[in-house]
């Protein structure tokens, strides 16, 4: 399963795509947030994670699949 990251979340992880193994156990975007913050903890400090699955935004619920498009949506700051 291949992340795509933008913002903060690349700046986190150092990487603007990141490959989640087969074997980690994630088959829904709350478990895919589970698993980022158990590698980089510092993604539990963030005030908000919108992940985007095929260009829609998801519940934490929903499934994902290997072969969908994934995106991290990190929280954008304004003024």
């Amino acid at each position: 399963m291949n992340i795509l990251l933008f913002g903060i979340t690349r700046d986190i992880t150092g990487h603007s795509k990141l490959t989640v193994p087969a074997n980690a156990g994630v088959s829904t975007v709350k478990e895919l947030k589970s698993w980022l913050g158990q590698q980089y903890p510092a993604m539990q400090t963030l005030s908000s994670l919108a992940v985007a699955v095929d260009s829609e935004y998801a519940e934490d619920d929903d499934a994902i699949h290997a072969g969908q498009e994934i995106a991290l949506i990190p929280p954008v700051s304004g003024g």
